[in-house]
């Protein structure tokens, strides 16, 4: 094969690195807006619900884009695949921008949670779409400095969000945390419209799967509001929550029945004959439980045991957030340098589970620091786990499922993340209440009660009791952190089954026809010795067909 077989990145309709470079900014722009509305508004609640006369739907602020936001991932990553992404990410930018707009402009709850479901609905589609362009726009082997920095902006968000809603409820109002979507958006959707070229489509009308997506959007509110209320706004043994559980049963069976007949379902069930995909979202789904688990409460944790107000203990976050920058985009630099990675997320496992270890030995007694230092080692151990996962999924399918294949990992991810804080919270609560009942004197909180303890009135209380305190909240915690061990480890043990597939070079081209490669080339046909062979790929109905050399001959088939 002579290198004039190789056709440049131009002539394969691959786009430049400056042209990458102003997509992948749009790109960052879009998740970081979709990944900080998920934690903006934690330190704002209390003003919020205040002004609205609302503190009894406080929880829905959250539980609305949460839920919003999960139920649309598997539809938005399934239509990409059928219709393009482009336009697509512009309307799922769109929605969100009205949400924010609702947002805003709320002068009640209930307008409120209304503009926090569209935000959701367009957030949801932020970001799986923004995951699946870049798999359009940059191949496999580069892929992942890319995602690394990708992974790196969900770091930056678990801090800067409630830092923002903070700074912004003391200073301009709470609002503004609606409002700065709107410039940040604008430039999103312009960066789409007028840097983001990917390959045209031949028009096809699309069989859309609505019965899988109706039973799948019940499927997931039905396990997102009993993993979210249980334990917490209602007990686990309430008739709601059992309604919930059984609900989340008989829609999940019923969508398995669905995606059997579709003839394009929206999780096809082939996904789950792919060896990788089900290591690697079993093991993202842990990675959501672990992650989710611990950020659920450490900020309480911390406030109570330690004293430190609210603000502090968001900064106090910093340092497991940092690590996980550095680990999420160091590690992608060696995936794209070395094209190796399936070493990365084994020992990010492994480094979570030893950093989830650590903090079980917490005690009431151990230097702010040394916690911090424990925080740092779980955050370094996710971040080389996080989007390598996404990176080995996307690898496994061709370019025309990616969407597909993302979406789906991704919503197991975010319903382990539900499960991670619903599973810790339970048990925290649990085992709270019975160690304060237990070893607290009658009347020793005096005129408060159990449920209305902040660190303010925890840190006035008498020695004795303070101490129990601390030392309840630091008991009831601390040991959960051991449990979730065997689960990480777990995790690790799965990994070792992926299948190290070589990372494409070159992007396949979506309506089927592949671009030239000459490694997969030279791997996978057998052209003859003569070196002035310059294979042609064409394809008819399906088959790849490769004329023969000079001496004639009507050509082979692949």
């Amino acid at each position: 094969m002579t290198a004039a077989s190789v056709p440049s990145e131009q002539e394969e309709g691959m786009p430049s690195t400056r042209s990458v470079l102003l997509v992948f900014a749009g790109l960052m722009v879009a998740m970081l807006l979709a990944s900080l509305d998920q934690t903006i508004f934690s330190t704002a609640l209390p003003t919020i619900v205040g002004e609205l006369n609302g503190v009894e739907h406080m929880l829905w602020v959250t539980t609305a884009y949460i839920l919003a936001s999960t139920i649309v991932m598997p539809v938005y990553g399934k239509l990409g695949d059928l219709v393009g992404r482009k336009w697509l990410f512009v309307a799922a930018i769109s929605i969100f921008l009205v949400g924010s707009v609702m947002g805003g402009l709320a002068d009640s709850m209930a307008t409120l949670i209304a503009g926090r479901a569209v935000q959701g609905l367009g957030g949801g589609g932020l970001m799986i779409l923004a995951l699946a362009i870049i798999a359009d726009v940059v191949p496999a082997r580069q892929r992942g400095r890319y995602s690394g920095i990708m992974g790196a902006v969900f770091a930056v968000s678990s801090v800067a969000g409630p830092l923002l809603g903070g700074y912004f409820t003391d200073g301009p109002g709470w609002r503004w945390a609606f409002w700065m979507n709107i410039p940040l958006g604008i430039l999103a959707i312009l960066s789409a419209i007028f840097f983001l070229k990917l390959p045209q489509r031949e028009f096809v009308k699309p069989r859309i799967d609505y019965p899988g997506m109706i039973v799948v959007a019940l499927a997931a509110t039905s396990l997102v509001l009993f993993t979210t209320w249980g334990g917490s706004t209602y007990d686990w043994n309430s008739p709601i929550i059992i309604g919930l559980i059984i609900a989340t049963v008989v829609f999940g069976v019923l969508f398995v029945f669905i995606e059997r007949r579709a003839a394009e379902p929206v999780i096809p069930l082939g996904l789950f004959r792919n060896r990788n995909f089900n290591l690697t979202t079993a093991a993202g789904l842990i990675t959501g439980v672990a992650m989710f688990g611990a950020l659920a409460y450490m900020p309480t944790y911390l406030q109570m045991v330690t004293g430190v107000g609210a603000a502090q203990a968001g900064l106090l976050m910093i340092p497991m957030m940092g690590s996980l920058l550095v680990s999420s985009i160091g590690s992608g630099q060696i995936v794209s340098h070395t094209g190796r990675y399936k070493a990365i997320p084994i020992i990010g496992m492994l480094v979570t589970g030893l950093g989830l270890f650590l903090l079980s030995t917490l005690e009431a007694t151990t230097a702010i620091w040394i916690m911090c230092v424990y925080l740092a080692v779980m955050g370094f151990g996710l971040g080389m786990s996080m989007q390598i996962l996404i990176l080995v999924v996307q690898n496994s399918f061709p370019q025309a499922m990616v969407g597909t294949a993302t979406s789906s990992n991704n919503f197991f991810r975010q319903i382990g993340s539900s499960l991670g804080a619903a599973i810790v919270g339970s048990l925290f609560v649990s085992r709270l209440t019975d160690i304060l009942s237990s070893h607290l004197p009658p009347g020793g909180t005096g005129d408060t009660g159990l449920n209305s303890l902040t660190p303010a009135i925890v840190a006035d209380l008498p020695e004795p009791i303070h101490s129990i305190i601390v030392n309840a909240y630091n008991d009831a915690l601390a040991p959960i952190f051991l449990l979730m061990v065997p689960l990480v480890l777990v995790a690790a043990v799965l990994l070792l089954f992926v299948v190290e597939k070589p990372l494409a070079t070159r992007i396949e081209k979506v309506d089927g026809e592949p671009s030239l490669n000459m490694e997969v080339l030279d791997e996978s046909l057998s052209v003859g010795a003569n070196p002035t062979v310059e294979p042609v790929l064409s394809v008819h109905s399906g088959t790849i067909r490769v004329p023969q050399t000079s001496g004639g001959g009507s050509g082979r088939s692949v």
